[in-house]
């Protein structure tokens, strides 16, 4: 029988801000529960460093380059949100509700506007558009396509929505239920007080004091003006807030006794600077954009009783295309052709097998294409800016640019051809993130623009 599913996706929730991943002073026991009782991949990454491309990429299995979205959509814009940005082209909940899955979405859908259900969904509950000045504490709610306005920590009012889908299913079908959280989004305000004042005198040891970003310009402030320690109580306490929220529905599971046939999945869009390099924010928390590993990193975690192995700790480099193949494989519906996917499942590696996996990342965010191997990181900027070579292993604050360096050339030279030969496989004329400024709009000031 095949499993069901729950992903629990989080926006702006990087690597390092979990305890599992070394972090020394996040509270989050569910979180470590999912860690001890499955696997954790150490090297998990979003294919784009900014929220709406990341979750088009784990929605389609394609790369920003395959499905043409860029940036973050501007919801608030009719011209941008309107659109169906994903349309004609099949994602995961339409392949699994196929087979036979009952789907569900509750929470952030963020590729176009959530008032309305999009195709492949059984049961939509979206968290559609930010009360900028209530943030967390007051947001509208498309619930089946019916916009209501809920007053609550957005966590408590997700995961109402998903207890009810849960409690309220068809029985005897399997189903797949996306739950996205956004409560580790920036502004980083009105969290629980609960959560904060645990986190206010913390001493944040795991966020280094480093020397500003010396190959772009901040763009972002932090939530709380003038005050970092604040803001990343804030933010901790978001990060708590959320394990709360994945207690409750893993309390749901075993209640409802459906725990052992369960694929349970933690990750994120994409990664955050909490003032690491002098930086708050993702991929465009500079200009240049920036590829750090904050930014790029994600924290990914799977646990099937008696499938996946407790503890275990993987080391393969996946994305969300990966992920999205290793669902599919789960729920025994690969496609009938993906040859113009990048992903590949890792099931039988979570799983405990070997099997040969490839040895680098590749990224993209606009004009910004990026390749990592366990030392190297090679940034082509295309637009602007100078390319950049990191000896992750020797320099892991990403501090020296070594491209310039006659020692480096060979190498520059094949993770160069390397890059290049990945997205040649890999994109569509009409959507290559390399056409900048003829990129479709996505907001009022893309980072990639030539005015931004």
């Amino acid at each position: 029988m095949s499993p069901n599913i729950v992903v629990f996706f989080s926006d702006d929730h990087a690597q390092w801000a979990l305890p599992s991943y070394g972090n020394s002073e996040i509270v989050a026991p569910a979180l470590n529960f999912l860690a001890e009782t499955g696997a954790q991949m150490n090297n998990a990454f979003t294919p784009c460093p900014v929220c709406s491309p990341a979750r088009a990429s784990f929605w389609t299995g394609l790369y920003p380059s395959q499905h043409g979205v860029h940036d973050h959509l501007a919801e608030d814009d009719a011209a941008v949100g309107a659109t169906d940005w994903l349309a004609g082209i099949p994602t995961l909940a339409e392949r699994l509700q196929a087979v036979g899955y009952t789907t569900a979405l509750c929470g952030k859908w963020h590729c176009g506007s959530g008032d309305i259900p999009k195709p492949g969904f059984d049961y939509w509950y979206s968290a559609w558009r930010k009360t900028p000045k209530n943030f967390g504490r007051s947001n509208l709610y498309s619930d089946q396509g019916t916009l209501r306005s809920r007053r609550g920590h957005d966590t408590r009012i997700i995961n109402e929505a998903a207890l009810d889908f849960l409690r309220n299913r068809q029985p005897g079908k399997p189903f797949f239920l996306f739950v996205g959280y956004a409560t580790t989004h920036n502004p980083w305000r009105d969290r629980s007080e609960r959560w904060a004042a645990q986190y206010r005198n913390a001493n944040f040891a795991d966020i280094p004091g480093d020397a500003p970003y010396p190959f772009g310009e901040p763009t972002m402030r932090p939530g709380a003006p003038d005050d970092p320690q604040e803001t990343r109580a804030q933010y901790y306490a978001a990060v708590s807030m959320i394990d709360e929220g994945v207690g409750a529905l893993l309390d749901e599971l075993d209640v409802q006794a459906i725990n052992d046939n369960t694929l349970v999945v933690y990750t994120a869009d994409h990664g955050l600077n909490l003032g690491q390099h002098g930086i708050w924010g993702k991929g465009n928390g500079s200009r240049p954009l920036n590829m750090l590993d904050e930014s790029i990193r994600v924290p990914l975690l799977c646990k099937l009783p008696g499938k996946i192995p407790a503890s275990a700790r993987r080391p393969e480099f996946v994305t969300h295309c990966d992920l999205t193949m290793t669902l599919l494989d789960f729920a025994g519906a690969p496609p009938d052709d993906d040859s113009d996917l990048p992903g590949r499942s890792f099931r039988s590696n979570l799983q405990g097998g070997d099997s040969d996996w490839r040895t680098c990342y590749f990224g993209e965010y606009g004009t910004t294409r990026v390749i990592r191997d366990q030392q190297y990181k090679l940034v082509k900027r295309y637009a602007g800016g100078e390319d950049l070579l990191h000896d992750l292993l020797n320099d892991p604050r990403e501090t020296v640019n070594l491209v310039d360096d006659p020692a480096q050339y060979d190498r520059v030279a094949r993770l160069t051809q390397q890059l290049g030969e990945f997205f040649a496989q890999y994109e569509s004329p009409e959507h290559r993130g390399t056409l900048g400024d003829q990129l479709p709009t996505h907001n009022r000031h893309e980072a990639w623009r030539s005015s931004a």
